[in-house]
């Protein structure tokens, strides 16, 4: 049983700039990065996690990161390959965003994946470390996903119960209005790009009470489009994303039924360098500089 004092959440200081040396994330595509390319990563992209990694890292010594996170994973596939790899690794902060993948899919039941969803959070929880879980982002601002608004308000308030129950951190994409704007979106319209995983950085930073220095990134205007011209760029989405979307599902493929964990192991962090700047190229500051 926990005591008081070991209650945490968003509103609780930490003591010194943070209290975690060894974080685990685990999920799909959200947590691997897709949309937010990085050619020096293991897998050639960045994405939120990586970004909280480096804030965290600058911030104490000693600490690792690893990264299980498979794009395509339904949440029976997270919790059954990615929950005990992450257990093993002692981790004392986890990221969970899992069963978004489920709840796009017709006929899905968010009860049922909240079911699978409170399991794992059982089992992370268990040996003391803070469990950081995510609300599905308010899709009313898309066409595409408008039609599952309130499947993702019921799976939201369940991931709030669950949180509620084991003492979990929110990280709510719903609230996060910055990021219902299809500029903060990749070219597939369902992934984040780089303005979106970077907002998603901060606004998971803000829930660990993590000071930071990442500044809000501003998209360029919207672009004027007549009506065929949008029309037209509809139908390029379609026949580059949503056709081989459709087609995977009816042959029960994945886009991940080939990919791995980019980060299996925990290890440093290397920081992202600037654009046009090799961090290999850069001198460490003299003492007293």
């Amino acid at each position: 049983m926990r005591s008081s004092e070991d209650h945490r959440t968003p509103y609780v200081p930490n003591a010194g700039p943070h209290p975690w040396r060894r974080y685990v994330a685990i999920g799909d595509s959200f947590t691997e990065g897709v949309g937010d390319p990085d050619p020096t990563a293991p897998n050639g992209l960045r994405g939120w996690a990586d970004r909280v990694a480096e804030v965290l890292s600058q911030q104490v010594e000693d600490f690792a990161y690893a990264n299980l996170a498979v794009r395509g994973r339904l949440i029976g596939q997270i919790v059954a390959q990615q929950v005990e790899p992450a257990l093993a690794l002692k981790p004392d902060l986890v990221t969970f965003s899992a069963g978004g993948n489920d709840v796009i899919r017709p006929g899905s039941d968010p009860d049922a994946v909240a079911e699978l969803f409170e399991d794992a959070v059982v089992r992370l929880s268990q040996g003391g470390a803070t469990v950081v879980v995510f609300t599905g982002i308010d899709t009313a601002f898309t066409p595409v996903f408008r039609g599952i608004r309130g499947k993702v308000a019921i799976y939201n308030e369940n991931i709030r119960a669950i949180a509620d129950r084991h003492d979990c951190i929110v990280a709510d994409q719903w609230a996060l209005k910055e990021v219902q704007d299809m500029r903060f979106f990749d070219d597939d319209r369902l992934h984040y790009n780089t303005l979106g995983h970077h907002e998603v950085a901060r606004m998971v930073l803000r829930a660990l009470n993590v000071r930071n220095d990442l500044q809000p990134m501003q998209p360029d205007p919207i672009p004027f489009r007549t009506w065929r011209e949008a029309r037209a760029n509809d139908l390029v989405w379609a026949r580059e994303y949503l056709v081989p979307w459709v087609l995977r599902r009816v042959r029960h493929q994945s886009s991940g039924d080939t990919a791995s964990a980019k980060r299996p192991d925990p290890a440093p962090v290397r920081l992202a360098a600037p654009p046009g700047v090799d961090l290999d190229d850069v001198a460490p500051a003299e003492d007293g500089a």
